[in-house]
């Protein structure tokens, strides 16, 4: 009997082995970004007329749609503003995720919001989707949940983004076990941390995290002495874009790029 209840016990640890690798992510391809020019830029909810861009060096990041999580249900909000860029444009589509305080996500959530997604990830030219949402504690595993059901449902070809808080980047190794491609450190509108982020940026310190080594979020309004170099740029602007915004602000990033 004792033999017997010891071939069980060992059977349920193989399983829960088995369990565990089956629940690991699958593992994050920068390849998959290589496609995906060295600059881009964001388009928020507003008009934006960007035709003036060259789709060889620059991508736009628009905002697609904002997926509201409540106690019950997912409700989309689908952008409504106009969005003009030039033939041959790469395009990015954005999905900004809010939820109620405390709110973690329903099986049924994950689904609905998820189909949401895929459903911007198929428009046309959009080359890879980037989720923005600022997760709390107890939200973090309701958003891995809710990333591993993209990445199935979109297959391994299309790259998956973030946006992420550079706590996440600096200290915090939960962002490791998320199955995307990039995570996109975000240098403004930091708040209170601001002045350990450029203390450590400046002194020439990574991220810790790989996924945070290959690209920077920044903003227009907020300029940086320095910043690592080599990566790609996300910029986000204080109003609309115009072609002289632009050219200044690649004239003012272009040393450390």
């Amino acid at each position: 009997m004792a033999r017997v209840r010891r071939s069980i016990s060992s059977l349920a640890c193989l399983l829960m082995v088995l369990f565990i690798r089956t629940e690991q992510p699958p593992r994050r391809n920068p390849d998959r970004m290589k496609a995906i020019p060295p600059f881009v830029l964001w388009a928020w909810e507003r008009p934006e007329d960007l035709r003036f861009i060259n789709p060889e060096d620059t991508a736009v990041a628009f905002l697609a749609e904002t997926i509201h999580f409540d106690l019950k249900r997912v409700i989309v909000r689908l952008r409504l503003q106009p969005l003009l860029v030039p033939k041959g444009t790469k395009l990015i589509a954005v999905v900004r995720i809010e939820a109620d305080p405390g709110v973690t996500f329903s099986d049924s959530q994950i689904t609905d919001a998820a189909a949401a997604i895929l459903s911007r990830a198929s428009l046309p030219r959009v080359v890879a989707v980037q989720i923005d949402f600022d997760a709390t504690r107890s939200q973090r595993m309701s958003y891995r949940a809710l990333l591993l059901e993209i990445r199935q449902r979109l297959g391994l070809e299309v790259p998956i983004s973030i946006t992420a808080l550079a706590s996440w980047c600096f200290d915090d190794n939960w962002i490791s076990t998320l199955p995307v491609d990039e995570a996109v450190p975000m240098l403004f509108r930091m708040g209170a941390g601001t002045p350990d982020v450029v203390g450590r940026l400046t002194a020439g310190r990574d991220f810790h995290a790989p996924v945070c080594q290959g690209s920077l979020g920044i903003s227009t309004d907020e300029p940086w002495a320095s910043l690592p170099s080599g990566r790609r740029l996300y910029v986000f602007p204080s109003r609309s874009w115009t072609s002289q915004t632009e050219l200044a602000f690649l004239a003012e990033v272009d040393p450390w790029r």
